[in-house]
């Protein structure tokens, strides 16, 4: 064997051990690829069923808001006849005092007076001080 053949041989078996070498790591990576697949698909199988909850929630969700704006709605609208029934009250006390008010306090004092005056009694006068 000459030099140049020793030196084939030599390089036919550094390759061979690079191949080899090499080899563990692709099939190592080649694991984790798989892996990384069979992963991926099973997140896509239980992400639909979570995805047609999330919109059974959120259509039910939909429902309830609806419902609420109709409740706000009427709390509303009870409101605004609250609001109307106290005006209307503020109204009447006004009129009723405007109205009859003044009557009924002379009305008062006249009786007051006749009392005092059938009684017999004097009224009241404020002494002057020294």
């Amino acid at each position: 064997m000459s030099v140049g053949e020793v030196a084939g041989l030599i390089a036919a078996v550094a390759a061979v051990a690079l191949v080899g070498f090499s080899a563990v790591p692709l099939l190592k990576l080649g694991r984790v690829l798989e892996e990384l697949r069979l992963a991926v698909r099973d997140v896509g199988h239980n992400s639909v069923p979570i995805l047609v909850e999330l919109k059974n929630t959120v259509s039910a969700t939909n429902d309830e808001l609806g419902k609420l704006s109709l409740v706000t709605e009427d709390v509303a609208k009870v409101s605004a006849n609250a609001t109307v029934v106290t005006q209307n009250a503020a109204q009447l006390s006004t009129l009723f005092a405007s109205t009859l008010g003044g009557p009924l306090i002379k009305t008062a004092a006249f009786t007051y007076g006749v009392r005092q005056a059938v009684a017999g009694k004097k009224p009241a006068t404020k002494k002057k001080g020294k």
